[in-house]
């Protein structure tokens, strides 16, 4: 059973810096590329960052290039986002979730387990 809990969410100012964690277990984890999502409230869940297995190649949703960076740890199963610059607009509840094989990493429906979800809230 594949278990992803996310943390290190939070009220931060506009301006301010946030890292979220994703801690996996349940399959070998550098195995597996991974993703993470967002979604506010009213809309559908957006991707923001991908991740290949051995971190060496990644991706970024262009509303949060330069100021967000998804790395991973395969060492302790864990994988990160640190969001720098945050905007109002970044408020959401972030989402980790695990590649499927052949599953394309932009979209949901090419990721198979989710975690539950922290929010990020930042304030004008």
């Amino acid at each position: 059973q594949v278990q992803l809990v996310e943390s290190g969410g939070g009220l931060v100012q506009a301006g301010g810096s946030l890292r979220l964690s994703c801690a996996a277990s349940g399959r070998t984890f550098s195995s597996y590329s991974m993703g993470w999502f967002r979604q506010a409230p009213g809309k559908e869940r957006e991707f923001v960052a991908h991740i290949t297995r051995t971190g060496q190649g990644t991706v970024y949703v262009d509303s949060v290039k330069g100021r967000f960076t998804i790395s991973r740890d395969n060492t302790k199963n864990t994988m990160y986002l640190q969001m720098n610059s945050l905007k109002p607009e970044d408020t959401a509840k972030y989402y980790c979730a695990q590649l499927k094989g052949g599953g394309s990493y932009d979209v949901p429906a090419g990721y198979d387990y989710w975690g539950q979800g922290t929010q990020v809230t930042v304030s004008s």
